[in-house]
């Protein structure tokens, strides 16, 4: 499990469950980009951004707190 912080939001991911069904990355390009390092970076979009999509994820592999 790893934690990114907009220091508003944590962004959870769980690598293990995740079926890179690509919502996250067409969601908030932005936020999600697999290429880099870190490959989220959370404060590049708003609180309410990031839940919205965090609701879409399929696998459940990503959550917030």
């Amino acid at each position: 499990m790893k934690e990114y912080s907009n220091g508003d939001i944590s962004v959870i991911w769980k690598p293990e469950l995740c079926q890179h069904a690509g919502i996250c990355v067409k969601m908030l390009p932005q936020v999600y980009n697999p290429k880099e390092k870190p490959w989220i970076k959370a404060e590049n979009a708003t609180t309410e951004q990031l839940k919205q999509q965090i609701s879409k994820c399929p696998s459940g592999a990503l959550s917030y707190r």
